[in-house]
């Protein structure tokens, strides 16, 4: 629950697959269900920053760009009137690591199954599988919306 208004507030990871914009659909579908309010999280990390194998600089990381785009995936996902409803939140760090401390304090932590990364034949993501360990709060999985005949 958000301390400031009292409203439950529900966290979700987006990355550009469609296992996130599914979980965006599915935070969004419940937070008017519950009264609640939508925060979209999308973590940045610069390549090689996590271990000394690389210089911990991204020169072509643009982060005022990644913002513009974050904005505009909700709204493509949601549309105008439904992104309107949508905070955004672009936080550089490990994806796994943001999202379990965006969650912090919130009500239901939502991310996709697979994200843009790892294998096709994993059934979680490693980003789904580390914030379903450690988030502070329930965690909601989403599978990619499949389309129906």
């Amino acid at each position: 629950m958000d301390a400031q208004n009292g409203t439950p507030r529900i966290v979700v990871g987006l990355d550009g697959s469609p296992s996130s914009q599914a979980a965006l659909r599915w935070a969004v579908r419940y937070a008017g269900l519950v009264g609640g309010h939508v925060v979209a999280v999308t973590a940045w990390e610069v390549p090689g920053s996590a271990s000394w194998s690389a210089p911990a600089v991204d020169a072509t990381f643009d982060e005022e760009e990644a913002e513009r785009q974050l904005v505009e995936e909700v709204r493509t996902v949601l549309g105008e009137d439904g992104a309107s409803l949508i905070h955004e939140r672009l936080v550089h760090g490990h994806p796994a690591e943001v999202l379990v401390a965006e969650a912090e304090g919130a009500d239901v932590l939502v991310v996709g199954s697979r994200g843009r990364g790892g294998f096709r034949r994993a059934l979680l993501g490693s980003v789904s599988q580390q914030v379903a360990l450690h988030a502070p709060c329930p965690v909601t999985i989403v599978r990619p919306d499949v389309p129906v005949d």
